[in-house]
């Protein structure tokens, strides 16, 4: 599947020493008048920090990795609470924060995949400099399939989320890869390596990398874009994504 378009003090106060002299008298000597010392204000009590989200592993689903589905899944998460994913590669781990307020069914249905373990053993299969590295694809599993890397899915589609106001305005945006129609979402997923925003508003936004810019940053690159359109790098070797594994906060 391929992109159709993409922050006291000490104040001495010096006392003014009078003297008044008398016509019958001895001068009179007076004790030194003091100044007020300024007001202080308190300072603000700082309002409590926010406690820490803790984050649990959700079991998997199953043992083996499930390629096929004849529906999309229920909604199953809850997006009262917060989603990450942890995309393990042998260059290291990339962590995403998932958006399961702003795209909900996105998020319920790469978690619904993950936790049935169907990215394990697929590939990064796109992986374009200064764009994005593309990856979900089940065919992209078995290289003796790899002319038909891009095309593969979990056996049923549905709707992009692109009324949220989510963006492709910096590197790490994670969104859902389709094909022309906005109804053609599946599997496949893409991670920027640099603001894309000309893809705003067409494509899914569904999370954040939080962690591991670096790893994504070394993925092999297997195409490039040229003046001709997109080409494959001749002997690029895709990276695989060893797994998937979901965090829910407690």
């Amino acid at each position: 599947m391929s992109f159709h378009s993409l922050n006291g003090r000490s104040l001495t106060c010096v006392a003014l020493l009078g003297a008044a002299l008398s016509a019958c008298t001895p001068a009179a000597t007076r004790a030194p008048v003091t100044a007020p010392a300024p007001a202080v204000t308190p300072a603000p009590t700082p309002a409590p920090a926010a406690p820490a989200v803790s984050f649990q592993v959700m079991p998997f689903l199953s043992e083996t990795p499930v390629r096929s589905f004849t529906a999309a899944p229920a909604m199953t998460i809850d997006p009262a609470r917060s989603y990450r994913a942890v995309l393990k590669t042998a260059r290291g781990d990339i962590t995403v924060d998932l958006n399961a307020k702003g795209s909900p069914v996105a998020v319920n249905n790469f978690v619904f995949l993950a936790r049935h373990r169907f990215y394990d053993g697929t590939r990064f299969h796109r992986v374009i400099e200064g764009f994005m590295a593309q990856g979900g694809d089940p065919l992209s599993a078995d290289t003796a399939r790899q002319s038909e890397w891009g095309r593969g899915g979990p056996g049923y589609q549905f709707a992009a989320e692109v009324n949220n106001g989510l963006r492709f305005d910096r590197a790490g945006v994670l969104g859902m890869a389709r094909s022309a129609s906005l109804n053609s979402q599946g599997s496949q997923f893409f991670i920027t390596v640099a603001p894309a925003d000309f893809l705003s508003g067409g494509y899914t936004v569904f999370g954040q990398v939080i962690g591991g810019q670096n790893v994504l940053a070394s993925l092999t690159r297997t195409a490039r874009s040229t003046a001709q359109g997109e080409q494959a790098i001749p002997g690029a070797a895709a990276d695989t994504l060893i797994g998937v594994q979901i965090l829910e906060s407690r």
